[in-house]
């Protein structure tokens, strides 16, 4: 038996019970759940499966992120980032110059570098 095995059963030998509908009893008894489309966070990209809205070292720039574009309905990659460049983000001075330099009290889309580079900064 597995840990999380053990533990359900000392859970149901103290009194704690698991429900289990049939049908449509789940829906007579909590209504319609909730979803959003909007809030999906996988897609698929020329062919791959990709996690939408999530940073990841990049092939062509320093990061890439996958992101849906509100206008096209489509998946599109965002590169950014200098490969050449180290982050010192740490360092207030260097973050509040390159906070400014890139305007980062107003980012744009989601579907520009900048908002993603200031993201990470």
């Amino acid at each position: 038996m597995t840990k999380t095995f053990k533990q359900y059963l000392n859970e149901t030998e103290q009194g704690y019970m698991e429900e289990t509908y049939d049908g449509d009893d789940f829906f007579a008894n909590y209504g319609e759940m909730w979803y959003n489309d909007d809030l999906i966070d996988e897609a698929e990209y020329q062919g791959r499966k990709v996690r939408l809205g999530k940073p990841m070292r990049g092939d062509v720039k320093k990061f890439k992120v996958y992101v849906k574009d509100p206008k096209t309905k489509n998946i599109k990659k965002v590169n950014f980032g200098d490969p050449n460049m180290k982050i010192k983000k740490s360092n207030p001075a260097r973050r509040r110059s390159f906070r400014a330099r890139h305007n980062c009290d107003n980012p744009g889309p989601r579907t520009k570098a900048r908002y993603w580079s200031c993201r990470k900064w």
